[in-house]
């Protein structure tokens, strides 16, 4: 049996701080409580979001689709609204068309009656020999095809001949040119071209102009038993001269 020395000092042990420990425990506890509420409400607020989102992208989805409908209907009325403007724009066209060459039958209607008026009619202004009109059309191959109107109602019933001839007065390479008859009908024709006629007689055949000439003026020359008649005409461009007096020369 151990003997123990009564001299020497007993000792014992002692837990330290136990209040501070409990403390720990306590915080801990604590903190993981609140770790747990913090995750708790993050998932929650979570879930609750991501099912906000579904709803608000669904909505999004239908208006998309709604949008989309009004843009393919807005589309087809466009279209519809332009196919209807293609077809009112041709048909009002061809209305003006029509009705601009209604007006220029009329006018040429006008102008016939006019003429013959004037040649027949009682009221009409006696005139001898006169050029009435000159018209020149240049054709494909560049050649210019002329109608001469000679007219006359002073001897009503009777024949007015003679010959007629033209020339063209204009510039080329900076110089004032003249072209002949002969020039201008390639040596055909040259003494004039004949004409013979009560009321009126309409004179054609073609000319050539060098290449580079602008023509200004057109003088044209009928002779006959009568004697000789001069008549000048301004060009002024390419569609139409302008007569000088009561002469017209029109060239297209």
């Amino acid at each position: 049996m151990a003997m123990q020395n009564k001299d020497l000092p007993q000792f014992s042990i002692v837990p330290k701080n136990t209040k501070f420990k409990h403390l720990i425990v306590v915080l801990a506890s604590l903190w993981l409580v609140l770790a747990v509420l913090f995750l708790w409400s993050l998932w929650f607020y979570s879930d609750s979001n991501s099912a906000n989102l579904s709803n608000q992208l669904s909505s999004s989805n239908k208006q998309l689709s709604e949008t989309r409908k009004q843009l393919e209907v807005a589309k087809q009325q466009l279209a519809n609204a332009k196919r209807a403007e293609f077809i009112s724009r041709n048909a009002n066209i061809q209305v003006q068309n029509s009705l601009a060459e209604k007006d220029e039958q009329i006018a040429g209607l006008k102008a016939d009656l006019n003429f013959y008026e004037l040649l027949v009619g009682s009221s009409g202004r006696r005139h001898g020999l006169t050029v009435h009109t000159a018209e020149f059309a240049v054709q494909s191959d560049g050649a210019w095809q002329y109608t001469i109107t000679l007219t006359q109602n002073i001897n009503r019933g009777g024949m007015t001949s003679g010959q007629m001839t033209f020339n063209v007065e204009g510039v080329m390479n900076g110089k004032l040119k003249t072209l002949t008859w002969s020039e201008l009908t390639q040596n055909q024709q040259a003494s004039g071209q004949k004409f013979a006629f009560r009321y009126f007689q309409q004179l054609k055949g073609s000319a050539m102009f060098p290449k580079g000439f602008k023509p200004q003026q057109v003088k044209v020359t009928v002779k006959g038993s009568f004697g000789s008649i001069d008549s000048q005409f301004d060009w002024a461009n390419k569609t139409q001269s302008s007569p000088i007096q009561q002469d017209k020369v029109k060239s297209e």
